[in-house]
């Protein structure tokens, strides 16, 4: 048993920087996060992304967009025309190293959207370089097969001399922007192998923290401190709006303790640019669960992403291809937000992978309805109660592991909980109960 566990951890030998322990990020469309749509109306608003209690801004795609094939007015921001340059329309190369030293003195990483398994029609290497794009059957440059993705065409990673361009890209703007790393779209298209290549290069430079848009365990081996957790949002979407089985959700969190490495961060999502345009607000695709699905991703296991305007009340779906700036205001679910991250950066059992505490579930009498769980490290203890329902639940806990006197860390009410003693939950109601020396400031 000794010598699996040896060979299991020299699998997943990626470290995490010591920073990133309890650390949140933040999504930015910068295209619609102000009124000027560009690199200084983010800057403008880094004070906020701070306040809120993020680490890590990323800023999708800032390179100039392909005209051929485009769609809508302005084009997806993932039909790259050319990787050593900068959108024009959000500014010039001293406006993001601005955006980028500012994000620095405020103590937050900036990293870049990276698209490397697709460019625009028009991006320079179709004519200079026709070999390092896929072909189809009948031999013509290929957009996805399988996606109404008509506006980019795809690259073939088979070609050496590709691969050393996209590093080489990459590597300009980690060592002229001092860029923090990337997060890498549709990363699970791009051979394992190139994101390990690139992972060497990029940290010879400096140290970069890499996300991926995928959810892959291999990924996290050596080239991705952080993958997607897609099937979590599938399943917290599909409990709140079309009555899943709790037991999906229990099931995800057993496949991550279980089938993933300890080190490796998940991204726990309620919302992101993608879920926005095609599928709805976070109202829309949570309904009144909007709270405890909140709750869980910031206080569950995985690193919490907020999507540009969640804590404004994402008031509405962003235009993907035009401009249609966000209507920020002051609202509850930015409240929330920040209350549960200053908690999270507080308690180390709510830390990030193997800086936090494992989820150990707490048995109880209403198990198809509620989920309970507690997370302890040392003399903190967390219990999560959520009633994930659209009707009141009365329950007892059956596990004397959940017994302790608890902060609620939603409203600093004091609860003292045993096992045994009947709890009521509202529909849809959460309980996030903490038990340890800390308090909110």
């Amino acid at each position: 048993m000794a010598e699996l566990q040896t060979v299991a951890s020299s699998v997943y030998s990626l470290e995490q920087p010591e920073w990133s322990k309890n650390a949140v990020i933040y999504q930015v469309n910068t295209r619609q996060f102000s009124q000027e749509g560009s690199f200084r109306g983010v800057e403008n608003g880094l004070k906020r992304i701070k306040s809120l209690g993020a680490d890590i801004v990323w800023l999708m795609p800032i390179h100039p967009i392909g005209e051929v094939n485009r769609k809508g007015k302005l084009g997806s921001p993932y039909a790259v025309k050319d990787y050593f340059a900068i959108n024009p329309e959000f500014g010039c190369e001293d406006d993001l190293i601005s955006l980028i030293q500012y994000a620095h003195t405020l103590g937050l990483k900036v990293i870049l959207d990276w698209v490397a398994n697709h460019s625009a029609w028009d991006n320079y290497l179709v004519s200079t370089h026709p070999d390092w794009y896929a072909k189809d059957h009948y031999g013509n440059f290929r957009p996805s097969p399988w996606w109404d993705w008509d506006d980019i065409i795809e690259f073939d990673f088979a070609r050496p001399a590709l691969r050393e361009y996209m590093i080489d890209a990459m590597s300009y703007w980690v060592s002229k922007f001092d860029i923090d790393g990337f997060r890498c779209d549709v990363a699970g298209y791009v051979p394992k192998d190139f994101w390990e290549q690139a992972r060497s290069k990029l940290d010879a430079i400096k140290p970069t923290f890499l996300l991926a848009e995928w959810e892959s365990r291999e990924l996290h081996e050596v080239a991705f401190n952080m993958t997607y957790a897609w099937s979590w949002n599938e399943t917290l979407h599909g409990i709140a709006k079309q009555g899943w089985s709790l037991d999906k959700l229990r099931k995800y969190y057993s496949w991550n303790e279980r089938a993933w490495p300890k080190s490796g961060y998940r991204m726990t999502f309620v919302s992101n640019h993608d879920k926005n345009a095609w599928e709805g607000t976070q109202y829309e695709q949570f309904g009144e669960s909007l709270t405890a699905a909140i709750v869980l991703s910031v206080l569950g296991e995985g690193m919490p992403l907020i999507h540009n305007g969640q804590e404004a009340g994402e008031t509405k779906r962003l235009a993907f291809f035009e401009r249609d700036p966000i209507e920020w205001q002051a609202h509850p679910v930015g409240e929330l937000y920040q209350r549960l991250i200053k908690w999270k950066k507080k308690v180390t059992a709510l830390w990030n992978g193997s800086y936090g505490a494992t989820m150990v579930q707490i048995p109880n009498s209403q198990m198809d309805s509620i989920f309970s769980f507690v997370r302890q490290l040392a003399q903190e203890k967390v219990l999560i109660l959520i009633n994930f329902s659209a009707s009141s639940q009365s329950f007892v806990l059956i596990d004397a592991f959940c017994e302790a006197e608890y902060i609620n860390m939603l409203n600093d009410e004091m609860h003292s909980i045993q096992a045994g003693q009947r709890i009521q939950l509202k529909p849809w109601e959460a309980l996030a109960l903490y038990s340890g020396p800390q308090k909110l400031d």
